[in-house]
């Protein structure tokens, strides 16, 4: 009934394994920071930057601008306040608020905006 073989087969535990078994669970915890410090380069550090350029974009905006929301408007900022902007886009004004400009754009140069209209009248009449 009882089989006695069985009872030994696990072995006996080994004596004096205090120093082994930190290197043990250091190997064990090893792929669990590796994948922390893929993780910490790949993904989260790029982010920390995009979202620190973002914010220094957003501090340094000035009226003339031209800018894309993040909603896709394109268009240039006629006034600019602490929390909200308003943007020029055609024959609109259209007031954003300042964080949801996604960034800076150059203007298109087929079409002349206005600044670009009165500097060149000024020329004209020299």
């Amino acid at each position: 009934m009882f089989f006695p073989s069985t009872a030994f087969a696990m072995g006996q535990p080994q004596a004096g394994g205090g120093a082994a078994d930190g290197g043990a669970m250091l190997m064990q915890f090893l792929p669990l920071i590796l994948m922390f410090a893929i993780f910490w380069f790949l993904l989260i550090r790029p982010q920390q930057k995009r979202a620190k350029a973002h914010k220094q974009m957003l501090a340094d905006l000035k009226r003339g601008d031209h800018v894309m929301t993040s909603s896709g408007v394109l268009g240039r900022i006629i006034e600019i306040s602490d929390e909200d902007c308003i943007i020029e886009s055609g024959e609109a004004k259209i007031r954003f608020s300042r964080s949801a400009i996604g960034g800076l754009v150059t203007p298109a140069k087929g079409g002349k905006d206005k600044d670009a209209k009165d500097k060149s009248k000024d020329t004209d009449k020299k």
